[in-house]
């Protein structure tokens, strides 16, 4: 089965609320009929959504993520076409068919003992898919936008990265959690774990990890691979201030991305009262947020942007403003 809903022109149409005297983003954002044709688009960058939160569940997490992909474009296609936005530099591809194990989750018992293996084996069939779709990209020669979705879609992005390249990648993780959990069955929490020790991830960086919200076990992992894998604390940067946001920012940076590919990841958690998985009352603002991104978006290293794990309710205010945030990352990433 195909695992890539590519959009059409037709189909995006819907989300666009056209104005005289205005061009919107979605009437200039480039579409494709196959994955072939990203060869030869000029456009540098591919958005791929990824409309699942089975992930999560398998990390006895919260769903609702499988609705950013939506808020994303409802959001994204209505901003201003102008000479900062460069809606010509953006391939809107489609989203991984995430249907079938969205049912499949849906029909298991969440009684059974065997429940979040189960979930588990899930997730791995959405690993393949990501995992194969992003490789086509990324062979293309383009730089995919990838919006989730649970961490879990970090394997994948990983992966079908590494195996485009052919050889293992870096990545800068801004998340207020490591997900670098043991490798028990798939879920949100250990895509770096699976990533890094199948050979796929050479140097892993979380910026902002919290304190109080990785175990000490987890700790003891970062450190036991402490030549290959390196955090700064949240509370360091935000609250005692022993070092500067811009320190943080060139902390990361020379630890992973000296001559080499990285992937970049931004998990929607670690934003300060932004509806997610695991909401938080205390963490960077969006400005934060789009800071961080802007500074490593300049790299000519940079191999993918993942956006995972905003989790809005559909036809609320929720919804609005996370497809806002989503849009206006996305914009800080292309521009």
């Amino acid at each position: 089965m195909n695992p890539l809903i590519i959009y059409s022109p037709k189909k995006i149409q819907k989300f666009i609320n056209k104005r005289p005297g205005e061009t919107k983003f979605g009437e200039s954002i480039q579409t494709i009929h196959e994955l072939n044709d990203l060869k030869t688009t000029p456009a540098k960058y591919v958005l791929l959504g990824i409309p699942e939160d089975i992930g999560i569940l398998a990390n006895h997490g919260v769903k609702g993520a499988k609705n950013a992909w939506q808020a994303c474009l409802k959001a994204l296609l209505n901003l201003q076409a102008n000479e900062f936005t460069t809606p010509e530099n953006l391939v809107l591809l489609g989203e991984i068919d995430c249907d079938i194990e969205l049912k499949a989750a849906a029909t298991l018992d969440k009684e059974d003992e065997h429940y979040f293996e189960e979930l588990g084996h899930i997730v791995s069939q959405i690993d393949t898919k990501v995992t194969t779709v992003v490789e086509h990209i990324v062979n293309a020669g383009k730089i995919p936008v990838i919006i989730g979705g649970g961490h879990n879609n970090s394997y994948g992005a990983i992966k079908g990265t590494s195996f485009a390249l052919k050889k293992p990648i870096s990545v800068i993780n801004f998340d207020a959690h490591a997900d670098f959990r043991p490798m028990e069955h798939r879920h949100s929490g250990n895509g770096f774990s699976f990533a890094y020790e199948e050979g796929y991830l050479h140097h892993y960086f979380v910026f902002g990890l919290h304190t109080s919200y990785n175990s000490q076990a987890i700790f003891d992992r970062l450190h036991s691979s402490k030549v290959n894998v390196s955090y700064n604390l949240f509370e360091s940067i935000a609250i005692q201030r022993t070092k500067s946001f811009g320190q943080a920012l060139k902390e990361a940076e020379s630890f992973t991305v000296a001559a080499e590919k990285f992937g970049l990841e931004i998990d929607l958690d670690s934003i300060q009262d932004i509806p997610s998985s695991a909401k938080t009352p205390s963490g960077f603002s969006v400005n934060d947020t789009r800071r961080f991104l802007s500074y490593f978006a300049k790299n000519n290293n940079v191999a993918y942007l993942h956006l995972c794990e905003a989790a809005p309710k559909p036809g609320t205010d929720e919804e609005k403003q996370v497809g806002k945030l989503l849009a206006y990352l996305i914009m800080d990433f292309i521009s």
